[in-house]
């Protein structure tokens, strides 16, 4: 088999297991799981064939970055602690790494996201479904380690598992390097969620605005990410607070123009709600609970999302990108040392 080490961030969720076990019928001869909780409770159940990195709960970029550093193979295989490889798996992955030309620097695996059957999928089911048309996801993505070496890994500004691979990505191509995609398959199964995980995810528009100050207006093109609804989010964002302003200023003067304006601000409000609510509701069960959900996590999503943006974009105002070195031809790569400021 191809030199390979396998890395796998984690926080002790008990899918682990359910990945190790996939594994465990011919281990590869090194894997690596990096422990990113930031308050174990006693050592990771894992078997002895495994060996356990400590991380410091700085997010699965980090986490990654921690596990290909230590590894010894020349091809280091990130797997996301929630995925199940297929039974042949280990075999694939050998086959798409021996096959890659040496200007490969990164292979993909196939991800499949099973749904379920007889009933349309809810929210939450056909986000965890985009993965599988995703480019270069982490959750089965393996890298030479030259590669890594030569951009620095990942960018550890991006603290959650959104934009980090992509981003990493991006900077491997830039180096000189192609991806391709492989033949090997995994599964990544739907983690059960409670109904307010789609308002949780808006933290990412943070990460979002990083990457806007790093690669530019056109940033999603950049990155090859679908179109948000960045945009509309804002306009319903100031509809709301247009609403509120107008009614407060009517409340206190008593004046019927700010009784017209609050309510011609708060009917664009409702109307950019219940767009967003419907286009949610429309392609999933549209049973009583996935309703009421998709109705009040619509009416909260848009300023969060707005909010979290507005974080970022203060936060990360005099970001750079990390430094990327060109790949020398038939030469191996040397480990690119960054500056402390770049991290920050």
């Amino acid at each position: 088999m191809t030199d390979v080490t396998i890395v796998v961030p984690t926080v002790g969720r008990p899918c682990l297991g359910r990945l190790l076990d996939a594994l465990a019928a011919n281990p590869p001869a090194e894997v690596l799981v990096v422990d990113d909780r930031t308050a174990p409770e006693g050592p990771l159940p894992v078997p002895d064939w495994v060996t356990v990195l400590c991380g410091d709960g700085r997010g699965p970029a980090a986490a990654r970055n921690t596990g290909w550093r230590a590894a010894h193979h020349e091809w280091v295989a990130f797997l996301d602690d929630d995925v199940v490889p297929g039974p042949h798996w280990l075999d694939d992955l050998a086959a798409d790494l021996a096959g890659a030309p040496d200007d490969v620097g990164g292979v993909q695996g196939e991800l499949r996201v099973p749904l379920p059957d007889g009933r349309r999928p809810t929210d939450w089911e056909r986000v965890t479904a985009g993965l599988a048309d995703g480019a270069w996801i982490t959750a089965d993505m393996a890298y030479r380690r030259a590669a890594l070496e030569r951009v620095g890994g990942f960018d550890e500004r991006l603290p959650r598992a959104f934009r980090e691979d992509a981003e990493l990505a991006l900077r491997v191509r830039r180096s000189g390097w192609s991806l391709r995609r492989g033949g090997r398959r995994t599964t990544h199964p739907v983690r059960p969620e409670d109904p307010w995980v789609s308002v949780r995810c808006q933290r990412g528009n943070a990460d979002d605005a990083l990457l806007r100050r790093l690669y530019g207006r056109r940033w999603r093109d950049v990155l090859e990410l679908p179109a948000g609804r960045r945009h509309r989010h804002a306009a319903i964002t100031a509809a709301g607070l247009a609403a509120t302003g107008a009614t407060l200023a009517a409340l206190a003067t008593g004046r019927r123009r700010w009784r017209g304006a609050a309510l011609l601000a708060a009917t664009a409000w409702a109307a950019g709600t219940a767009e967003f609510a419907v286009a949610r509701i429309v392609p999933g069960p549209r049973d009583r609970r996935e309703i009421l959900t998709m109705l009040a996590t619509s009416a909260v999503i848009p300023p969060l999302a707005v909010a979290h943006w507005l974080r970022g974009w203060w936060r990360w105002r005099g970001a750079r990108p990390l430094p990327v070195t060109a790949r020398a031809a038939r030469r191996p790569a040397e480990p690119v040392r960054l500056p402390a400021e770049a991290l920050r």
